[in-house]
Order: structure tokens, then C-alpha cells, then sequence
């Protein structure tokens, strides 16, 4: 099995790495970047603290804060525009998944023009954007390596996923110091999004021994310090194995795909406004639970990467140990079902058909062990519910 990899180009990582930005930036020929950020991380002074150093350094930076979560093509459009009149060079991309995405979403636009539905896979990108430098601040999405962007169509609420080769950062930051404000259900929950990742690029059927390093090792940083890291924010080591637990997950499934959890997440966030490392985690443990039979020894892999099951401990057990595992941290970090979550109850079983063919259409259930119809991903949804 021959693998094809991609990673950025550049990484720094570690404490203080935010500091390196404008040696990256200078590396990459970038001398007049947008910061494309959030409404928090720019009154809170955050982008201050970026684009002050870099005007020192003779740079000529712009500032874009209104990226929103969940990512949507109104916001997409606006932020091509201010790219299209403002002669930039590059972007830097400061903060969660959301600002990361925009970025991303905003280069293709920007090099290919058109609307972004025109991009959704399995549609290509023809041309690569501008680089994107991208420092995240929440230890989950792995957006920062990863060659995917998923934005919301403001017209349809359809959830998009847009991938290609063009949509690797050109070079990613990881400092963990970034993340010591995180709150701590906002760390759960990218936490929780970023085992997942780690989960489904090693069951998935585009894994390979590369893929499957990075996935380990993801979750054995994960797993052992999630509950710490939101119990005690300030928790420097904490802290540094979330982040860096991110970034190895969101390599494994950058290149080894994402699965049937994330499939069927993305429609519930864009009906119900539910964040996605949230609704990853709400489907999370029954999902396991029904792909079990597909990749038994895989997922028992994954019970004894998390400390869940003991090694050498029989396959069939270990997978099971896993799902109750997935299902006491969920019960620790108190992650709400669909129904303690607000949603309204009619609502969500009158779009669970469409729910199931939009996550069906994303392709992403195909790269799961054992792939469902539209009728077992209902009755997945059903069973989440509870």
C-alpha cells in the first residue's frame, strides 16, 4: 500500500512558538498578511498581541475578526471580498477551527472565484490560494494540518466538506500556551472532537502505518489528560498533550479521512447550531458501539491506546471496554444527549432523513469500518437522542 502524506511545510511547536510568527511569515515571502480571527480575539487584545510585533517588524497587516462558528458562506463571501481590495499576500488564521476554516475557505475563493458549493467534495479546487499561516487556540479541530474546510451554505444550512490538497496551511504554529483561557466545556469539547479524530483515522479504510502512528499517539496523549486539562485550566502539561494530541490526530485524519461519526455530526450542527466537537461526542459512543463488528481488533487497539483495556487482553472485550470508556468520559465532561441539549424534539425526527442523506452524500460514512444505509443511520440518530 503506497500512501500519499500531507503536512505543512513549516511547523513550529511548542510553548511561546506564537513569538516565531514573523520569521514564518518572512520564510514564506509574506509581507502584508490579514489576521483572520474572532470578535473574542480581538477585544480580549489577542490579535493585538500578533499584529503589533509584526507592524514593528515592518509588516503591513490587516485584521478580519468576523469569523463566527460553524463557519458560513455569507461570512466566506465577505472576508473574499476584503482580500480581493486590500492587495494581500497571505493570511494568518488565530484561533478555534472556525477562523482556521475561514481562512482556508476565503483562499479558494479568492484564487478560483465562484461560490463555495462549487468546491464541495467531491468537486476539485483548481487552483491553490494564498498561504495560510494558522495558530490555533483550542487543542481539536486539528484544522491547523489538516487539507479540509467545512463550511455551512447559508442558503441550504447544509454542513459542506471541501477538500484538497491547497487546503494544507502553508505553515502551522502550535503553542499551547494559547490555550490556558480555554473554558473548560469549550475544552471538552474540542478535546472530545480531537479523540475522535484520532479514533476514526484508525478504523477508517483509508488508514495506513503512517496515519495509524499518528492516531496512536494522539490518543495516548488525549485520553490521560482531557479530564485534567478541564478541571485545571492552568495545567501547563496538561496543556501541551491536548494541543499536541490535536495536531498528531488532525495529521492522522487529514490523511486517512474521517469517518461515520463526523458524517453524521456535521448535519446536526448545521440544523441545530450544536458545536462540533459537541455533536462529535454525542454520537461518539453508540456509533463505536454499532461500527464494533467492522474492525474489532482496531477499535480494541484504540481501548488499550487510551488505557481502557489491558495489553493482550482478548480483542472482543477491549473493543467493548472502549465504548464504555467513550461513554463514562462523556458522563465526566457531562456532554448533553440531543434532547438535554435543547433541541426540539420534533424538529430533530422530522429532518433525521435528511440528516441521513446529506451525511450519507459527505462520503465520509463511506471510509467507516462498517458502512450504514439512511434507515441505520436514523436509528443511530434515534438511539443518540437518548
Amino acid at each position: 500500500m503506497i500512501a500519499t502524506i500531507l503536512v505543512p511545510p513549516i511547523m513550529e511547536i511548542g510553548g511561546g512558538a506564537a513569538g516565531r510568527l514573523g520569521a514564518v511569515l518572512a520564510r514564506l515571502g509574506v509581507r502584508r498578511p490579514l489576521l483572520v480571527t474572532d470578535p473574542f480575539m480581538r477585544d480580549s487584545g489577542n490579535a493585538e498581541k500578533l499584529l503589533a510585533p509584526l507592524r514593528t517588524a515592518g509588516f503591513d497587516p490587516g485584521i478580519f475578526a468576523d469569523t463566527v462558528p460553524d463557519p458560513t458562506t455569507d461570512v466566506i463571501n465577505a472576508g473574499a471580498a476584503l482580500l480581493a481590495r486590500g492587495g494581500y499576500d497571505g493570511m494568518v488564521a488565530l484561533g478555534g477551527g472556525s477562523p482556521i476554516d475561514t481562512a482556508k475557505a476565503m483562499a479558494v475563493l479568492a484564487a478560483n472565484g465562484g461560490r463555495m458549493r462549487d468546491y464541495k467534495v467531491p468537486n476539485p479546487i483548481p487552483k491553490p490560494g494564498m498561504p495560510v499561516i494558522a495558530i490555533p487556540t483550542t487543542a481539536g479541530t486539528g484544522s491547523e494540518v489538516t487539507r479540509f474546510t467545512v463550511i455551512t451554505d447559508t442558503e441550504t444550512d447544509e454542513k459542506m466538506l471541501i477538500a484538497g490538497p491547497g487546503l494544507v496551511p502553508a505553515a502551522a504554529i502550535i503553542d499551547y500556551e494559547l490555550t490556558l483561557s480555554c473554558p473548560p466545556r469549550l475544552t471538552a469539547d474540542t478535546g472530545i472532537d480531537a479523540l475522535t479524530h484520532a479514533i476514526e483515522a484508525y478504523v477508517s479504510v483509508k488508514a495506513s502505518p503512517f496515519t495509524d502512528a499518528m492516531a496512536i499517539a494522539a490518543m495516548g496523549r488525549i485520553a490521560p489528560w482531557i479530564r485534567t486539562a478541564c478541571a485545571d485550566p492552568g495545567d501547563h502539561v496538561a496543556r501541551e498533550n491536548m494541543m499536541l494530541g490535536a495536531t498528531l490526530a488532525g495529521m492522522a485524519f487529514s490523511n486517512a479521512s474521517v469517518a461515520l461519526v463526523h458524517g453524521m455530526s456535521r448535519p446536526i450542527g448545521a440544523f441545530f447550531h450544536v458545536p462540533h466537537g459537541l455533536s462529535n461526542a454525542m454520537l461518539l459512543p453508540a456509533i463505536t458501539q454499532w461500527s464494533l463488528p467492522g474492525a474489532v481488533a482496531r477499535y480494541a487497539d484504540c481501548a488499550r491506546a487510551i488505557g481502557a483495556a489491558e495489553i493482550g487482553q482478548d480483542d472482543e472485550r477491549a473493543a467493548q471496554e472502549l465504548v464504555g470508556a467513550l461513554r463514562r468520559l462523556n458522563a465526566d465532561l457531562q456532554v448533553p444527549t440531543p434532547r438535554e441539549y435543547g433541541i426540539d424534539p420534533a424538529r430533530w425526527e422530522g429532518l433525521l432523513i435528511t440528516m441521513a442523506e446529506q451525511a450519507l452524500a459527505s462520503g465520509s460514512p463511506g471510509n467507516n469500518p462498517r458502512v450504514p444505509n439512511v434507515a441505520e443511520m436514523v436509528a443511530l440518530y434515534r438511539e443518540s437522542w437518548e
